[in-house]
């Protein structure tokens, strides 16, 4: 006869603190982006990410309403152009998103 131990698995207690918003893909797509550069415009994310102008708009208002991102909105020329750029609470919430994950993925076990 064959036993078996079987020990309880511990979830390590990061996974539980990460940032709900950031961590959706898409907005981590999009976050991600814009934590490399000092701004991006919509179609520069939109060609990047191959995510729809809608998906864009709907996740940056997320983010947006959660003071993560700036979004800049001009002419140049007659053509409108949105540019966006985290602001200091986004790339702290980030740093402090990367920080939680990479812990939480340290701890567990190989």
């Amino acid at each position: 006869m064959l036993t078996v131990k079987i020990e309880a698995i511990r979830i390590p207690l990061e996974f539980g603190s990460l940032d709900r918003l950031i961590h959706d893909p898409t907005r981590l797509m999009l976050i991600s982006f814009l934590f490399v550069v000092e701004s991006a415009d919509f179609v520069f994310l939109k060609s990047q990410t191959n995510l729809t102008a809608g998906n864009i708009s709907s996740h940056m208002s997320k983010l947006e309403d959660a003071g993560y991102v700036k979004v800049k909105k001009q002419f140049v020329g007659k053509r409108p152009q949105t540019i966006f750029s985290l602001t200091a609470k986004g790339r702290k919430a980030f740093t402090e998103y990367r920080e939680s994950l990479s812990s939480a993925m340290s701890s567990l076990p190989c």
